[in-house]
């Protein structure tokens, strides 16, 4: 049997953090601003970032986009699976780094969760460009935190290798 992580009270925090980050910019967009009900769904804030509003039936890129129940609830399912998966490497997982990318991950995933059984579809909102050109389609914390945890994943993979595992793994001394 696998010892539990040492990191896995400060994932959970990070992981509970980018929950309530995401729902609290989501409430915000969709009660006090009511983006969904401003002229042309968008609110200008810098000349580079737009609160727009956007209701994504699908995972990512809008894949898999039809909204009906079947699409929505075996997506509920399939990213619940994910989350479990997480959550559980997270709760064996040594190295703090990778603690905290799953956290992220988990976090993000639970907040597009709770979306997609309250409204049917996942709220996005955050629409980064630089005059015409969007680097991303438009998104929320959720995926912005599910973004940077697979990202630190894979970064800490290929740069730290089996030299980080052995470093971070070590509790500290404080």
């Amino acid at each position: 049997m696998s010892q539990k992580s040492p990191h896995l009270r400060f994932g959970l925090i990070v992981a509970a953090a980018a929950f309530l980050l995401d729902q609290i910019s989501k409430w915000i967009v969709v009660v006090p601003i009511s983006l969904e009900t401003k002229p042309q769904g968008s609110v200008e804030l810098l000349p580079f970032f737009n609160l727009t509003w956007a209701e994504n039936c699908g995972i990512s890129l809008s894949m898999f986009s039809q909204c009906n129940d079947t699409t929505r609830w075996t997506l509920v399912a399939v990213t619940a699976l994910v989350a479990i998966a997480v959550a559980v490497w997270m709760t064996r997982e040594k190295a703090k780094g990778d603690v905290i990318a799953l956290a992220l991950i988990f976090g993000g995933a639970l907040g597009n969760i709770v979306d997609r059984v309250r409204f049917g579809y996942v709220v996005d909102f955050a629409d980064l460009h630089f005059g015409d050109f969007r680097p991303f389609l438009i998104f929320n914390v959720a995926d912005a935190c599910i973004t940077i945890g697979v990202l630190l994943l894979v970064a800490r993979a290929l740069l730290l290798g089996e030299k980080g595992e052995s470093a971070d793994a070590k509790p500290s001394a404080e």
